[in-house]
């Protein structure tokens, strides 16, 4: 039985996970068209905000540094819960 993901925040496979069936692209995506790179640079500081940044590149660094990607997912928790500035 397949479950469709209708309510993104919440699912009846992990109803406290606000992360299940997002993927980390669509995290990244979804905070950049919010708040823009200045604000994710400031908020996690690596270096692929900071100088040059893009989607693609991102994307590789966090797949490969879990600290990284453990702030950026949590910020995205955090900002779901609050309208964008």
């Amino acid at each position: 039985m397949r479950v469709t993901n209708f309510n993104r925040f919440m699912c009846p496979l992990q109803p406290k996970n606000p992360l299940h069936g997002l993927t980390l692209e669509t995290i990244l995506t979804e905070l950049v068209s919010n708040y823009g790179w200045e604000y994710l640079a400031q908020r996690v500081r690596v270096r692929c905000f900071m100088n040059d940044p893009s989607v693609a590149s991102s994307l590789k660094f966090l797949r490969r540094t879990a600290w990284a990607r453990a702030e950026v997912e949590a910020l995205y928790v955090e900002c779901c819960r609050q309208p964008p500035k």
